[in-house]
């Protein structure tokens, strides 16, 4: 089912990523867990036959994720990089944390391409949702569990 309500942001090179995977999912992954499947029923009593379920399993959890990346490329939007005086989606950003010296560089994403390892931080999150149409020298505040932080905008891309 596509869900329409929502956005999905992608860069292009996400996009492609996602063509990829999904081709594998449909032909490689499907076929090879098919085959588990042709396998296990020929060992017999299905209903108390270990194969069989684990592949009926990892055949429902394969369509799950082929569902999924179906509907995320279905209602995506593919992000231009863009010059701009303020942050936007696809930005590269530079902050410093109040009182600290370690400059954090992140690049604004789609929360379906969210990766905190890769720096790619969602414009869903409560930092990306504060950094949105900031500028650069802007103080950010954010409001946490553990109290406030503050942040200041050192350079865009």
């Amino acid at each position: 089912m596509v869900n329409t309500s929502n956005k999905e942001y992608l860069t292009k090179t996400k996009q492609k990523e996602l063509v990829t995977e999904l081709n594998q999912l449909k032909t490689v992954e499907r076929k090879a867990i098919a085959e588990k499947l042709d396998y296990a029923r020929g060992l017999g009593d299905l209903s108390e036959n270990a194969e069989y379920h684990d592949a009926r399993d990892q055949q429902s959890d394969l369509e799950t994720k082929i569902e999924h990346i179906e509907n995320i490329l279905n209602i995506a939007e593919i992000v231009t990089v863009k010059k701009s005086d303020t942050i936007i989606l696809g930005s590269k950003v530079t902050i410093q944390k109040s009182g600290g010296n370690a400059d954090i560089n992140y690049e604004l994403v789609g929360s379906a391409e969210a990766d905190m390892l890769a720096q790619k931080l969602s414009h869903e999150s409560p930092l990306g949702q504060a950094m949105l149409g900031k500028a650069v020298g802007d103080a950010i505040s954010l409001e946490t569990p553990n109290g406030t932080l503050k942040y200041k905008i050192k350079k865009l891309a």
